[in-house]
């Protein structure tokens, strides 16, 4: 299991967008939006390869790095953990929070009501 913390996020949704990026590409893409340098994002390229979510190829002069996990995979882990942490597992509470925070719009609740048309369709 592949647990990112935010700014691990950040670089993970770079190397799902764009493939494989340098050292280089992924500080210039994230520059405006963290005010990271190459440091920091070396950094934490090292302690995601660590963490096995990342991995380099030697690409030239520079290194090339590769996300090894899927989004969809690290998002589905991350929702059962946020679940399970705020809302003890239970969808049906997280759900009930956002309604009475009137926290959903109309297209939200939509959007729900055809997840699980197609939920039921099973």
């Amino acid at each position: 299991m592949v647990s990112l913390s935010d700014g691990e996020w950040k670089i993970m949704n770079r190397l799902w967008e764009r493939g494989g990026n340098t050292i280089t590409e992924l500080t210039a893409s994230l520059q405006e939006e963290t005010g990271w340098d190459k440091h920091i994002i070396i950094t934490m390229l090292n302690r995601m390869e660590k963490k096995k979510a990342v991995m380099h190829k030697q690409g030239g002069r520079a290194k090339i790095f590769y996300p090894v996990v899927s989004h969809g995979e690290v998002s589905m882990q991350e929702t059962r953990g946020f679940l399970e942490k705020v809302y003890r597992g239970s969808l049906g509470m997280m759900v009930n929070a956002m309604v009475e925070d009137k926290a959903l719009s109309e297209e939200e609740i939509q959007e729900l009501y055809t997840i699980l048309e197609k939920a039921k369709g099973r």
